[in-house]
């Protein structure tokens, strides 16, 4: 009897594995949601009726290559760090 309530599926060993699971669930948690308000606020510039000039000009740049006549497109490779 002794030995389920150390090693049994609700002794002490499953409930301190149960507590580290709750602990990185709740990170999990709190990732996402940090993510979800970000996509809310970049959905927020997107709304047609007060669209953010700024961020429309840069998706129609990267996702469509738009640009005006007069611009010039300078394309910069990633600078790698020195090894």
């Amino acid at each position: 009897m002794g030995g389920l309530a150390v090693a049994g599926p609700s002794g002490l060993l499953a409930w301190s594995e149960n507590l580290r699971l709750l602990d990185e669930r709740n990170q999990q948690i709190a990732s996402l949601q940090e993510e979800r308000t970000e996509l809310k606020n970049r959905v927020a510039l997107l709304d047609p009726n007060n669209a953010d000039p700024d961020l429309i000009g840069e998706l129609l740049r990267g996702n469509l290559n738009f640009v005006h006549p007069d611009e010039i497109v300078v394309t910069l490779e990633p600078e790698h760090p020195a090894e």
